[in-house]
């Protein structure tokens, strides 16, 4: 499919006011086709085709569009840990936060080290760590929680976001997967948890792949290689790597993933699969490949309502 350019250079505050000229750059990623679409008020948000219909659940995923933030930063960077001014920052989560619609001020965050740690969200104690709070989130690269109005936030440049919805118990979550946690099987120790802590059936549980770097742009070497052959089996190994003569690798996070998640007993017709690569999007969407690490972080969002 043959995408529009963007340039990234241009004012996106000009862009956005001029709600025309945002529908004719978004609508190359936005047909019926996909599974992600781009809602769009003043600030664009993706969303997952297959959470629609659920009145229960907010989720949205950012894009580099519609913020305030400058130079590699641009624009609309959600980390306070890239180096932007922590009132650039701040502007950029209230609107992202409008768009998608939660209150920023109960944002739970993550503190990502690519390991496999979940926190259990279940207390209002919680509500606001991260955001307006001292966190005593650490090390943790998964959330998960029950109690509604608790917005949860992990972060992303490159790597794998995962959601997750079960949809009887009204109990949702969030990971950050990187090929570290990916080979640490860090999907499949959230639907642990979920079964654990909320008695969550795997065939209730509906997932979504969200933007990441896709197999195409993923060239990895034989240090990622070895880890991944302790993490899959033959049979899977085939499926996610493709070997290449020059002694590197192109890796498939994606579909290593969705093996993960189906290995933990959620049904195929429940995972929805990316259909935007940060790296090959990097337009609209940071990617820390592209970029070689000058960029913000796009950040991931779900929480249930009352």
């Amino acid at each position: 499919m043959e995408r529009k350019k963007f340039d990234i250079r241009t004012d996106a505050k000009l862009l956005l006011k001029r709600n025309e000229h945002l529908q004719k750059f978004i609508e190359p990623y936005s047909n019926e086709n996909r599974t992600t679409y781009i809602d769009y008020t003043s600030t664009p948000v993706i969303r997952y085709k297959i959470f629609d219909g659920y009145d229960k659940l907010v989720t949205g995923f950012s894009t580099k569009l519609g913020g305030v933030s400058r130079a590699h930063l641009y624009s609309l960077n959600l980390s306070f840990t890239r180096g932007d001014d922590a009132d650039n920052v701040i502007e950029n989560h209230k609107r992202f936060a409008k768009a998608v619609g939660y209150d920023i001020e109960r944002l739970v965050f993550s503190n990502q080290v690519h390991g496999t740690n979940i926190r259990v969200i279940d207390s209002e104690e919680d509500a606001g760590k991260g955001m307006i709070k001292v966190s005593d989130i650490k090390e943790v690269d998964g959330l998960v929680t029950n109690l509604p109005n608790i917005p949860l936030m992990t972060f992303y440049a490159d790597c794998v976001p995962i959601y997750y919805y079960d949809k009887v118990n009204n109990v949702i979550g969030l990971v950050h997967s990187g090929w570290k946690g990916t080979v640490s099987n860090i999907a499949g120790r959230m639907v642990q948890t979920m079964q654990e802590v909320y008695n969550s059936n795997p065939s209730d549980i509906i997932c979504a792949i969200g933007p990441s770097i896709c197999k195409s742009c993923y060239e990895v070497d034989d240090v990622v290689i070895d880890r991944v052959k302790e993490g899959f089996n033959e049979e899977e190994y085939k499926q996610i790597v493709e070997e290449k003569q020059d002694g590197k690798y192109q890796l498939d996070l994606h579909l290593a993933c969705k093996i993960n998640l189906m290995n933990a007993g959620i049904l195929e017709k429940n995972i929805a699969m990316p259909d935007l690569c940060t790296c090959c999007n990097n337009n609209i969407l940071y990617s820390h490949r592209a970029s070689n690490g000058k960029r913000g972080n796009l950040a991931a969002v779900i929480m249930l309502k009352e």
